[in-house]
């Protein structure tokens, strides 16, 4: 995963805004850059907490101290590691118009998300929770979550049991599940029902419909897939490829579908 902070920071190398670039992996935080500069972050974090970031950073750059900023109540007294109870909660999503990009022989852009910067812009969603801003973020971005239906789930064996909540859930709110085997299989060892669907891979030979043929039909509402490897990963395009192509929900994380 990566993400961007963004301060503003009076010191020796640097006078106004600063934005670094973080990516973690595999539970360990790695700094990828930091630039002494404003980006499109600064807007999003004015907004959030009611403060001229832009404003607050060129009078640093042109002399002003972050004491008498706050004096002047330009800046809050308190930083931003102690929020206050009420404080909205504001959530940035990125748009990643996925659909609109073809690779030289006509594919679909796989949508996994990865370190490349990919997006085209980003909306903000904000309330005084965090599913409510969360949800307003996605209708905002990718006009929003369907309410019934069914969903198709699909992860690697790493996901596996983080599925297993977030399935439960869905089932709770009236969602008709369909799985692969093997999610389907660990599923109903949890209690869970899902039908079991073909792989794209399977059925190439006889004929029988699968998962595609069903997203590519409208029968399903909500893709979960998580990327694996070997014979998943193409399984895996054809999957994303086809709920991209239909324009429906797609979750390739445990962490966003974990928001829903």
């Amino acid at each position: 995963m990566r993400t961007a902070t963004l301060a503003i920071a009076q010191g020796v190398g640097v006078r106004g805004l600063l934005n670094v670039q973080f990516a973690i992996s595999a539970g360990v935080l790695y700094v990828i850059e930091a630039n002494p500069r404003a980006s499109r972050t600064v807007p999003f974090v004015s907004k959030a907490l009611g403060i001229p970031m832009a404003k607050a950073a060129s009078r640093l750059m042109a002399g002003a101290t972050i004491a008498e900023l706050v004096d002047e109540g330009m800046l809050p007294a308190q930083d931003g590691s102690r929020v206050p109870l009420g404080a909205p909660v504001a959530v940035k999503e990125a748009v990643l118009p996925f659909k609109r990009f073809r690779t030289h022989d006509g594919k679909v852009v796989d949508s996994v998300l990865g370190p490349e910067m990919r997006s085209t812009g980003e909306v903000m969603g904000i309330d005084r929770d965090f599913p409510t801003a969360f949800a307003k973020s996605q209708s905002a971005a990718y006009g929003g979550m369907p309410t019934s239906g069914t969903v198709f789930i699909s992860v690697a064996d790493s996901d596996k049991r983080e599925v297993i909540l977030p399935a439960h859930r869905l089932q709770q709110l009236g969602f008709s599940l369909v799985a692969t085997e093997g999610t389907a299989e660990i599923l109903g060892r949890n209690g869970i029902s899902a039908q079991v669907v073909a792989k794209f891979s399977e059925t190439q030979q006889n004929g029988e419909r699968n998962i595609v043929d069903l997203i590519n039909d409208g029968e399903i509402d909500i893709v979960v897939n998580t990327p694996s490897g070997g014979a998943a990963r193409h399984d895996g395009y054809e999957i994303r490829a086809a709920a991209v192509a239909a324009d429906k929900a797609l979750f390739t994380t445990m962490a966003v579908l974990g928001a829903v």
